[in-house]
């Protein structure tokens, strides 16, 4: 599929010589449509339609057939496993990523082949769940897949018929399964639902009300949203909610996007808007950024762009986790391209089980060096390391050498200069014991200025040390950069009472950022090249 110039001719060329073939067999349809209530996504592939004006600029026409993209049939899967599960979720979004017509889709194909259910669809106002004639609301892209559908697949649904459809209702005859739609304060007071969906979720004027009413209505509420800041319950459960109820869903996963749409965005819309409404920043707007949304942007691979070979001293770190819903997280880079991030539930596990895991990560990616956050959870890793050590030895294997970041600390190099190449005689210059007040802030801080220096690199066209930028290598990171680009803007920074940097990793109630902690710790300034950690 070019997602970029498709085929939509072809497509539904294709629709209609498979709905030919199935009225030569009529005897298939029940088997079909067995199928179809076991992959929904296969029946919106195969029959569903979408609708974008946009597309006439283009020469193409409004009514397309509705392909979903790799993270879209990713999105149905997890709201299929969250409402199998009983459980509730939330999807931060970019903006225009086809969600909302995708949650109408996925709401009518299960009333198809599904018998008595009930799907909710609210949003902050009405017009936006369902107005007469307005392709925008949600209920009117329902109906239009649903009036483009065969007649074998409509389930005795007659479009324009009142007793299948009115407003804020859309009724499947055949199974006596319903669509219905609410807004504003009434959300979740329309009786029961097997899955509930709140569109534009952060938005909801009372949000609190409209929890108390769904927490009664639905065991499986999925709540869909761009950003809107941290003040909002929808803010608070991205950041609060066990990582397998949280579906983010960033524009990079959109194959109809680039880096050149990306800059396009850039000149035509505000900084703030692009990162709240485009890179999912929950901070945007907030004062005291440690590392701005446009910056981690542009260091998604820096070194492609910046035509920089892979080459330098490895790094890795361990970000040890409780035995909660936060989650253990490793990183490992070559010089300045970061090359993995991975994380891993430390439920039902101890940390010497966490410290097996990042040996075999560290032999999976060549390292034999590594930091591990000493202070509070992570104590334990040094003497488990060493039972660990002491076992490969006798087995023949090789040592890792595991030391402590202790964040806590004092800063390391203390007499010299925050800026590299300052002096006494620089005004302003600043030692580092006098501007950090401990190496947690000083290795974070470091990892700001890389950030920095790739973006004047990447965006201005600014000369830079290669050994000072750093890259995001977006093919071998692979899933887990959606959550790390999240996790990296989300530190915020303030100066003490005596004028020292202090940051502050997990503002507003925000869980601890686990894979940008391992990322800063693997980058921290040590003591001198190959060196250890004070």
């Amino acid at each position: 599929m070019n997602w970029k110039q498709p085929d939509y001719v072809g497509i539904f060329q294709d629709r209609l010589r498979n709905l030919q073939n199935i009225r030569k067999n009529p005897h298939l349809v029940p088997a079909l449509k067995m199928h179809y209530r076991n992959n929904p996504i296969d029946f919106m592939n195969d029959w569903a339609v979408t609708y974008d004006p946009r597309l006439v600029e283009r020469g193409l026409p409004a009514v397309i057939p509705l392909i979903l993209f790799p993270r879209q049939r990713e999105f149905v899967e997890w709201v299929l496993s969250m409402w199998r599960g009983s459980e509730s979720g939330v999807a931060p979004k970019s903006r225009d990523m086809g969600l909302s017509v995708v949650c109408q889709c996925l709401g009518v194909t299960l009333a198809l082949f599904n018998e008595n259910m009930a799907i909710g669809y609210g949003s902050r106002k009405e017009d936006l769940v369902d107005k007469a004639g307005d392709p925008d609301c949600l209920f009117y892209k329902g109906r239009m897949m649903l009036e483009h559908l065969p007649t074998e697949f409509r389930g005795g649904y007659v479009p324009g018929n009142k007793d299948h459809t009115s407003h804020l209702k859309i009724e499947i005859p055949e199974t006596h399964s319903v669509l219905k739609g609410e807004a504003g304060d009434n959300i979740g007071r329309g009786g029961r639902a097997s899955i509930y969906f709140t569109d534009e979720d952060a938005f909801i004027a009372r949000p609190h009300i409209v929890d108390a009413a769904l927490s009664q209505t639905t065991n499986c509420r999925i709540g869909v949203s761009s950003v809107n800041g941290m003040d909002n319950p929808f803010a608070t459960k991205v950041h609060t909610y066990p990582p397998h109820r949280v579906f983010q869903f960033h524009w990079r996963d959109d194959p109809r996007k680039d880096d050149v749409w990306y800059a396009k965005q850039k000149f035509d819309l505000p900084a703030v808007i692009v990162a709240q409404e485009l890179d999912l920043d929950f901070s945007a707007s907030k004062e005291g950024i440690l590392i701005p949304s446009e910056w981690v942007q542009a260091a998604i691979d820096a070194h492609i762009k910046l035509g920089i070979p892979v080459e330098g001293e490895p790094r890795a770190a361990l970000d040890v986790a409780d035995e909660g819903i936060d989650l253990n997280a490793w990183a490992k880079a070559t010089g300045m391209v970061l090359q993995r991030v991975k994380a891993w539930s430390g439920k039902g596990s101890d940390t010497f089980e966490t410290t097996e895991k990042a040996f075999d990560l560290a032999d999976l990616d060549g390292v034999d060096e590594w930091f591990y956050d000493a202070d509070g959870l992570g104590t334990n890793v040094r003497g488990d390391a060493r039972v660990i050590n002491d076992r490969r030895k006798s087995q023949g294997y090789s040592t890792h050498s595991v030391t402590a970041f202790r964040g806590s600390g004092e800063v390391i190099n203390p007499e010299a200069y925050v800026v590299k190449g300052s002096g006494p005689k620089d005004k302003g210059a600043r030692k580092n014991k006098d501007f950090f007040a401990n190496f947690k802030a000083q290795a974070w801080w470091s990892l700001r200025a890389r950030f920095q220096a790739t973006y004047r690199a990447v965006v201005e066209g600014l000369p830079y040390d290669p050994a000072d930028i750093i890259s995001l290598c977006k093919t071998s990171i692979g899933a887990d950069l959606t959550k790390l680009v999240m996790e990296l803007s989300q530190p915020t920074y303030t100066r003490n009472g005596v004028g020292k940097i202090l940051v502050d990793k997990a503002p507003d109630g925000t869980r601890s950022p686990n894979h940008a902690d391992a990322v800063m710790m693997a980058y921290a300034p040590r003591k001198r090249r190959g060196g250890l950690f004070q």
